[in-house]
C-alpha cells in the first residue's frame, strides 16, 4: 500500500508544479506547502500500514465465514414444483408455479339441547330427553391439479361412522360451459341449504329442509356471468346414501338454480339477492316428508306424511335476501307437487322469514360466485388483553318458519317455529351459538307446544 500511495503523491506534486509554472506562480512558497503535504501523507500511510500489520487473524471468524459460504453454495434455487405452505382460514399448500393447490380443513360442532313440551305432545311422543352430540365432525382435503382439475374428499365422523359429504372430481373453466363436478355434491336448490353449515345464522336450517334435496351423486354444471352478478347451476342426480351409493329403477332428478344481484355495493356490505330453484324428481316407489322442530337432538318429528306411493315430484323454491350494513333479512318459499298413485296430486309447502343484526357493526359476508353467504370476519377478534383486545362479533337473529304437510288423505300436520338466536363469533374460525325455539304443532291426532334451548360450540378451518 505504501508504494502506490507515494507514487500518487509524486504524481500530484508534479502536476501541481507544472500547473504552477504554466501560470507563472511563485514556486518557493508552493514548494514549502508541498513538502508539508508530503510529510502528512507519509505519516498517514505509515499509520495505516502499522494497523494492518498489527491486525491478527481470527480462526473463529474464518470458520463462521466458511460455514456461511458452504451453506450458500448448497442452497438450491426454488423450483416451480416446490410447495409454499401457509394459513388462510385453513392449511394450504400451493406449488410455486400455481399448477397444484391443496387445502386441508375440517369442522367440529358440539351441541347441547334441553326440551320442554306440553302434556299433549308428551302423551303423543313421550318425554323428549335432553342431550348432547357432535352434530358435525368433519375432515377434508381439496385442491386443484394442473390448474383445471379439482377434487374434494370430505368425511363426516359424527354418529360413529365416516359418511361422505362432498366427494367429487371436477373440471374448471370448460369452454362454453364453465365448471363441472362429478360425484357426491349438493343439488343446486335453495339459499339456506347452499350456505354452508359453518355460516348459517341459526344452529339448524328452517322447516323448509324436507324440500331441499341436499347431497346426491351426479353431474353438476355451474358458472357465473355479468361480473358475478348472475349465477346458474344445473345437474342430473340419483338419490344416494351417506356413502354416495344409489341403486333403483328410477330416483333420478334434474335440478337447477339461478340467482341474481340487482344491487351490490361496498364489497357486499349492501346487496339484494334473488333466486329461483326447480327440481323434477322421478320416484321409484314411495316418497315421504317429515321434519324435526329445528333441533337435531330431538328424538321425534312432529310433522310426518309417512310413506305414500308416487311416480314423480316437482319442487319449486323462491329466495330473496337483503344486506344493509349490520342488518340483513332473508326469506324462502318452497313447494312440492307430488303425482301420487291412484289419487290426485298432493301439494305441500314451507317457508321462512328471518333477520339478523350485528351489535358490533359487522355484516353478513356474501360470495357472489356461489350465490350464497360465507364466513363472518369480526372487526376485532376476541382477545383478553393487549392493544388489540376485542370482543369478537355479536349477532342477534330472529326467524319464523312454517310447514304444511296436509293435503287430502295425507295428514302430515302443520308446524310453526319461532327461533331466537345469539351468535358470538370469537374470530373467523370459532363461534358459540345459543338458540331458543318455540314450536307450535297442529295435527289431526294431536297438537301442542314445545320449547327448546340449545347451544353449539363450533370451530372450523
Amino acid at each position: 500500500m505504501k508504494i502506490p500511495g507515494r507514487f500518487l503523491t509524486i504524481l500530484s506534486i508534479v502536476a501541481f508544479l507544472v500547473l504552477g509554472t504554466a501560470y507563472g506562480q511563485d514556486l518557493t512558497e508552493r514548494e514549502k506547502e508541498m513538502r508539508a503535504l508530503i510529510e502528512r501523507l507519509e505519516q498517514r500511510v505509515d499509520q495505516l500500514e502499522r494497523s494492518n500489520e498489527e491486525a491478527k487473524p481470527s480462526p473463529e471468524l474464518d470458520r463462521r465465514v466458511q460455514e456461511l459460504e458452504d451453506k450458500t453454495v448448497n442452497i438450491e434455487p426454488a423450483k416451480d414444483s416446490d410447495f409454499r405452505v401457509y394459513w388462510k382460514e385453513g392449511l394450504r399448500l400451493d406449488s410455486r408455479d400455481g399448477a397444484f393447490k391443496l387445502k386441508f380443513g375440517g369442522r367440529i360442532m358440539n351441541d347441547w339441547a334441553f326440551f320442554s313440551e306440553d302434556s299433549d305432545l308428551k302423551a303423543a311422543f313421550g318425554n323428549i330427553e335432553d342431550g348432547t352430540e357432535f352434530r358435525r365432525a368433519r375432515l377434508y382435503i381439496s385442491g386443484d391439479i394442473y390448474e383445471r382439475v379439482m377434487f374434494k374428499a370430505q368425511y363426516d365422523f359424527a354418529g360413529g361412522d365416516a359418511d361422505f359429504k362432498d366427494m367429487y372430481i371436477g373440471f374448471k373453466k370448460l369452454p362454453g360451459v364453465g365448471n363441472l363436478k362429478i360425484g357426491h355434491v349438493k343439488e343446486p336448490f335453495g339459499l339456506e341449504e347452499l350456505t354452508s353449515s359453518k355460516y348459517i345464522t341459526f344452529m339448524e336450517r328452517s322447516l323448509t329442509s324436507p324440500f331441499t334435496p341436499g347431497r346426491n351423486t351426479g353431474l353438476l354444471l355451474y358458472n357465473h356471468a355479468l361480473d358475478q352478478r348472475l349465477t346458474w347451476a344445473a345437474g342430473v342426480f340419483q338419490d344416494a346414501d351417506g356413502f354416495g351409493d344409489g341403486t333403483a329403477d328410477g330416483n333420478f332428478s334434474v335440478t337447477g338454480r339461478v340467482t341474481g344481484l340487482p344491487w351490490y355495493k361496498d364489497k357486499g356490505e349492501k346487496l339484494l339477492h334473488l333466486g329461483l330453484s326447480l327440481s323434477h324428481r322421478d320416484i321409484d316407489e314411495t316418497v315421504r316428508f317429515r321434519e324435526r322442530p329445528e333441533a337435531h337432538l330431538s328424538s321425534v318429528r312432529f310433522v310426518d306424511t309417512a310413506s305414500f306411493a308416487a311416480d314423480e315430484e316437482f319442487r319449486l323454491g323462491a329466495e330473496a335476501a337483503v344486506v344493509r350494513g349490520p342488518f340483513s333479512a332473508q326469506a324462502e318459499y318452497m313447494q312440492s307437487s307430488v303425482d301420487a298413485d291412484g289419487t290426485s296430486d298432493k301439494d305441500f309447502a314451507a317457508y321462512y322469514v328471518m333477520g339478523s343484526y350485528f351489535l358490533t357493526g359487522e355484516h353478513r359476508a356474501y360470495k357472489p360466485s356461489a350465490g350464497a353467504f360465507s364466513r363472518v370476519k369480526p372487526k376485532r377478534n376476541f382477545t383478553f388483553g393487549g392493544e388489540n383486545r376485542g370482543w369478537g362479533a355479536w349477532e342477534l337473529g330472529l326467524r319464523y318458519s312454517s310447514i304444511d304437510l296436509d293435503d287430502g288423505t295425507i295428514e302430515g300436520g302443520e308446524q310453526e317455529d319461532i327461533t331466537l338466536g345469539l351468535n358470538w363469533h370469537l374470530n373467523p374460525n370459532v363461534r358459540i351459538m345459543w338458540n331458543y325455539i318455540h314450536a307450535d304443532v297442529d295435527h289431526a291426532l294431536y297438537d301442542g307446544d314445545a320449547d327448546i334451548l340449545q347451544t353449539r360450540f363450533q370451530v372450523d378451518f
